[in-house]
């Protein structure tokens, strides 16, 4: 009985194990754009670039935060480009470009360190 016991438990184990695999090979493939501002670009600047840049089909970008809890929430844009196509993320960059309020952009994907 102990050993059936102690089988289920390892079973178990193993399973919330490849189930933590599959959340962490999940996170490994996404990438970001992540798009850096020029000092005194207003809020509403920031919005409209985000707005205007978001056309390509595989680029999401990030969710807007309630701004009045977290007014310094928009300091950096980030695109999810995950799906997004060599072309789809060209597409975005030269958008961006396009902002003299822009100062960069940064591509990175969840191997960067950010070191």
């Amino acid at each position: 009985m102990r050993r059936a016991a102690l089988a289920g438990i390892a079973g178990l184990l193993a399973i919330m194990g490849l189930a933590g695999c599959s959340q962490f090979d999940k996170a490994l493939g996404q990438q970001q754009a992540i798009v850096s501002f020029r000092g005194g670009t207003s809020t509403a600047q920031r919005l409209a670039i985000r707005t205007a840049c978001a056309k390509a089909p595989e680029v999401s970008p990030q969710a807007i935060p309630d701004l009045k809890k977290y007014p310094y929430a928009l300091q950096q844009l980030t695109f999810t480009i995950s799906k997004a196509s060599d072309a789809q993320i060209a597409m975005l960059e030269k958008c961006l470009q396009k902002f003299p309020a822009v100062a960069g952009v940064t591509i990175q994907d969840s191997s960067d360190t950010g070191s």
